[in-house]
């Protein structure tokens, strides 16, 4: 089956015209032109703020036009992952999909539907003749995997909305009511490298295959993160035998649990039997206890030409040792809210190389205080070590409220529509209704959308009959909306 053909056509033909645009955060000019372009076909009212934000109003329909304003909002940025072994260019090309099933997926990259396909159920609504609807804001914001500054930099007074429908959750059987704030935490230092001691021996290590996902709503899963794993292979060897770092270069992403990291250590000749044996000894073993969540996880190793300068021992092993004790993963569970994560920390990038050293981590948590307990944790572990660490790109939780109108009338909705109650719940990731609260603290919002696994990883796919029932269930809410 093509593309094409899926229903409902609303959403597939603009999610298809969407993802032949690149659009990486930080770098939407040309989505931001896509979308302006299209709100002027369109004759409709559209305004593009001072950092990019694009916000398109179309009245409503006839019979409508006493219901209370909707904003429908989604992002127009995507991640830009891509798997090791595949040829493309994000700057340049579209993504590449097909359909499998009753998934649709992309060619060995992320396939944006997070959150894509928000914006193309937008643009399909605001394009159609025949779906009836209240007045409509439509905004599109930009940037916000990487700090959602469109958010941030949203002004009070563009908005007349009284609810808004965020369309940026990832089950079809959730209601997100509430979310988890950030913040970016960075570690940066510098050291003098030694000159390689003669007769030695340079290895080359790479963990890959780790499944991966976003660094939120997939923390609680257990899955292999690339950095911890290669860290704890290295520090494993130096216990036997002194090593000598010459680089590490893993993970990518602040919001991607990382997914592959490759190293080159150099070490003595006569210890070359000792070094390869503790290494198969360690790939073993971090392979067996990973092979639930991570059966492709794999760890490979080459002698490679040796480099000619590396991180002096002492160093080397003091940096391991403060990647060991960094926090990642879940830092604290939420008592209030059964099985939702309330702290976490993602170890998401490490590069070493030539006489310098970056670490980047994105913690998050829905208690505020309890974010900077976790940020400071982070900070110590690489302060400890002589590095510089800076905080950047805080952003606050959204405090849930069952009680607000738009969350008892899609609960209702959903249960009459569906024969089963929806899982109305807070979720540990970054949504922008946390920030837009802040402007707009009249706006009621929710949260909803299709079903998509795997976002922020090439395994990313969003489910086509899932697609089907939230479009007819959007579709419906907009039909109840009460009167102002």
């Amino acid at each position: 089956m093509n593309l094409q053909d899926l229903q409902p056509k609303e959403i597939w033909e603009n999610f298809s015209k969407l993802n032949a645009v690149p659009r990486a955060s930080k770098k939407e000019a040309q989505v931001i032109k896509f979308i302006e372009d299209f709100g002027h076909s369109l004759n409709l009212t559209t305004y593009t703020d001072h950092v990019g934000n694009v916000i398109i109003k179309k009245p409503a329909t006839k019979g409508m036009e006493n219901r209370a304003t909707i904003a429908l909002q989604s992002h127009l940025d995507m991640v830009h992952q891509k798997n090791s072994d595949t040829i493309f260019d994000f700057e340049t090309e579209g993504i590449k999909m097909y359909v499998d099933g009753d998934w649709v997926k992309a060619k060995g990259t992320t396939l944006g539907a997070d959150n894509g396909i928000g914006v193309a159920t937008i643009m399909g609504i605001l394009a159609s003749t025949t779906i009836s609807h209240p007045a409509l804001e439509a905004l599109f914001t930009i940037d916000e995997e990487t700090g959602m500054t469109g958010a941030i930099s949203l002004q009070p007074g563009l908005l007349d909305a009284s609810i808004m429908l965020n369309l940026d959750t990832e089950e079809d059987n959730e209601l997100t009511i509430g979310c988890a704030g950030g913040i970016d935490v960075t570690a940066n230092g510098t050291y003098i490298e030694n000159l390689t001691k003669a007769n030695s021996l340079a290895c080359s290590i790479a963990v890959k295959g780790l499944t991966g996902g976003h660094s939120g709503m997939d923390i609680h899963k257990g899955r292999g993160n690339a950095n911890k794993l290669m860290n704890r292979i290295l520090l494993f060897i130096t216990e036997k035998v002194e090593i000598e770092i010459a680089s590490i270069d893993g993970g990518s992403l602040r919001n991607a649990i990382p997914r592959e990291s490759t190293a080159v250590v150099c070490f003595a000749e006569n210890d070359k039997d000792l070094f390869y044996m503790l290494l198969k000894e360690i790939a073993e073993i971090i392979k067996a206890e990973n092979i639930i969540t991570d059966a492709s996880l794999s760890i490979d190793f080459v002698e490679m030409s040796v480099p000619e300068k590396v991180m002096p021992n002492d160093l080397g092993v003091n940096f391991l040792k403060a990647v060991s004790v960094c926090p990642n993963g879940i830092f604290r569970m939420s008592a209030a809210i059964k099985d939702l994560v309330q702290s976490s920390n993602n170890l998401a990038r490490i590069e070493l190389k030539n006489g310098a050293y970056s670490v980047k981590c994105l913690t998050r948590s829905s208690v505020d205080s309890e974010k900077m307990e976790v940020a400071q944790a982070v900070r110590s572990s690489f302060e400890l070590i002589g590095a510089k660490v800076a905080f950047g790109g805080s952003y606050p939780g959204w405090t849930p409220n069952p009680a607000s109108t738009i969350v008892k009338l899609m609960s209702q909705l959903y249960e009459k529509m569906f024969n089963e109650k929806p899982n109305v719940n807070a979720c540990h990731a970054g949504l922008e209704c946390g920030i837009l609260n802040g402007p707009y603290p009249n706006i009621e919002m929710i949260s909803f959308g299709p079903t998509i696994h795997g976002a922020h990883s090439p395994d990313e796919k969003v489910c086509i009959s899932s697609v089907q029932k939230y479009w007819k269930y959007l579709l419906e809410t907009l039909n109840q909306i009460p009167n102002k």
